[in-house]
């Protein structure tokens, strides 16, 4: 990529509000690319006009940015990432630019002293497996991608939409196609959420099936399906309640345990001293949507409290702000949460 910098007084387009004007045009070299990055009708460019409060115009293969120096500076890095990732051979959907626009302002969050330099290119963990390759959207992401990496158990947990389960399949599947393990153990415990698992039509795998489709729905993103089928048939990829795991000891394996919240003491227990040999285990769960039977406490809850300061155990906390479905469920989450705060505090009041 070719990029030229403009640097002059504000121009009638930026903002009125900007104390440290910038304007500057970027121009690449790949006309095809650069209306991907664009966007269709620009709204890629639209969607950082949003999000960082500058105006972004394109023209043929250029677009002229202006607006503060910060949020300029942001959305070059953030355009600068994902022309690299068209480069690459990957694609740029809505949902990437949103991330790009999170980490690149996170970068800037960070600094503890302003500076006028230009930043270094915006850098985020990647998970790549033949079918796919996985771009962290949120500094969370970044920090769970990175810790998968490193430690043999950890533990991701907050809000529904936050990517924890579909990074970690992710990673499962990236760890099979190196090499690194020689199969992927994915599990959940099944438990009713409002509905009877006996009344279900069919046999046991019937059953428990749709308690497990989540995970299904990863793998088929990581891995072609008929490979999956193959895999799950030969045994190399095993989905399994919770309840199977007992007596077993899992070695060579990338192993999964999704919705943790719902395990009880006992099967956390059972399921964390199933660890073996060269073996990486991710528990994943939102300590908020227990569906255990009143009384009954979360296994995952007391997991969190009583490993806290064991070595090699990394936990991963995300919040609302790493929410990356519709912008809308972030809202939701922060209704939820607010509402239970209230509800909290007044019955600590009453007591």
């Amino acid at each position: 990529m070719n990029e030229q910098e403009l640097v002059s007084s504000p121009s009638r387009h930026s903002r009125a509000a900007a104390t440290d004007a910038n304007h500057f045009i970027l121009t690449f070299e790949n006309n095809r690319f650069a209306s991907e990055l664009f966007g269709q009708f620009d709204q890629n460019l639209k969607l950082l006009e949003e999000r960082l409060h500058i105006d972004a115009r394109a023209r043929g293969n250029t677009v002229a940015i202006s607006g503060d120096l910060q949020a300029t500076n942001q959305a070059r890095r953030a355009l600068d990432f994902l022309y690299a990732r068209l480069q690459s051979g990957g694609s740029v959907e809505s949902s990437d630019v949103e991330g790009a626009i999170r980490m690149a302002v996170a970068t800037d969050d960070q600094l503890t002293l302003p500076t006028l330099e230009r930043k270094a290119k915006l850098t985020m963990s990647q998970i790549a497996t033949r079918k796919k390759t996985i771009a962290a959207r949120t500094p969370t992401q970044d920090a769970y991608m990175r810790a998968l990496e490193r430690s043999e158990l950890v533990f991701g947990v907050g809000p529904a939409g936050t990517g924890k389960t579909y990074l970690a399949v992710a990673h499962a599947a990236q760890l099979l196609e190196r090499g690194l393990v020689d199969r992927i153990i994915l599990s959940r415990p099944a438990v009713e959420a409002g509905e009877r698992l006996g009344f279900l039509p069919g046999d046991m795998k019937e059953k428990v099936d749709p308690y497990l489709r989540p995970l299904y729905d990863a793998l088929y993103d990581m891995i072609p399906g008929d490979k999956v089928e193959r895999a799950i048939t030969a045994g190399v990829i095993e989905i399994a309640p919770l309840a199977f795991m007992r007596g077993r000891t899992l070695s060579n394996a990338a192993v999964i345990l999704d919705e943790a919240q719902n395990t009880t003491s006992m099967q956390m227990k059972m399921f964390l001293t199933r660890l073996g040999e060269n073996a990486r285990m991710i528990v994943t769960g939102d300590p908020s949507q227990v569906d255990l039977p009143r009384g009954v406490k979360s296994g995952l809850v007391e997991a969190l409290q009583i490993l806290r300061s064991v070595e090699g155990i990394s936990v991963i906390r995300f919040k609302d702000v790493d929410v990356v479905r519709h912008p809308l469920v972030g809202r939701i989450v922060q209704a939820y949460d607010a509402q239970y705060a209230v509800q909290d505090e007044s019955e600590q009041t009453d007591r």
